[in-house]
């Protein structure tokens, strides 16, 4: 039987913004982190690449499997500055950006949940999934990270990142349907190609949402 290396931390803060594609211009936030997005906070804690120089070091990732919502869904208006590429012409010479509208979420808290999986062998015989299970304990316990995770957007930073709070619960009466949520960007767990892929039917059951494969 192979063995399941878990992870898994808590995370809250004052705003978070998980954007549904299908909200248009005046966005509206998923009530949780899609698999992308909790893919990029597991990533903050820890990561492990390998070498790209030499194939004696193994790669491996983590697998965000589900998450529980720990706080009531609250939707809140809030409005943001844009200064993307969809600017106009004047604009963007100009350096200006304009302002869109939004549905964001406040006092959120989740807890995440991972696998890591492995993404190259190592030849040295290190095994580099358990390496990266301990790794993230470590860096977690250590209130270390490589960059600072976001609550979606980065201007919605954490006001706690680390291991589970014996206060905190799961909100069992949130139950839901979401038609399509947005699963990945990407087409591959490491190094892919933009390909979004979504879920058709994401299901929020007793405040549990547990990601596809």
């Amino acid at each position: 039987m192979v063995k399941s290396y878990e992870v898994s931390f808590e995370i809250a803060g004052p705003a978070a913004m998980f954007t549904r594609p299908d909200s248009g211009a005046a966005q509206v936030s998923y009530p949780a982190p899609t698999f992308s997005a909790a893919k990029g906070m597991f990533e903050a804690i820890a990561c492990l690449r390998g070498d790209k120089g030499s194939d004696r070091k193994g790669a491996a990732t983590i697998r965000p499997t589900k998450v529980e919502i720990c706080a009531p869904l609250k939707f809140h208006k809030y409005t943001t500055n844009y200064g993307g590429p969809l600017r106009k012409s004047n604009q963007m010479a100009q350096g200006s950006s304009y302002q869109i509208p939004a549905t964001i979420l406040i006092d959120v808290c989740y807890r995440l949940y991972g696998i890591v999986e492995e993404v190259s062998m190592s030849r040295d015989g290190t095994n580099h999934r358990h390496y990266l299970q301990d790794l993230f304990h470590r860096r977690l316990k250590q209130g270390k990270v490589y960059y600072t995770p976001c609550l979606g957007w980065k201007e919605f930073v954490p006001s706690y990142v680390g291991a589970f709070r014996e206060a905190t619960k799961k909100q069992e009466d949130i139950d839901m349907v979401i038609p399509s949520m947005l699963h990945s960007v990407f087409d591959k767990i490491s190094d892919g190609e933009v390909a979004p892929r979504f879920t058709v039917d994401a299901v929020i059951r007793e405040g549990e949402l547990i990601y596809a494969k």
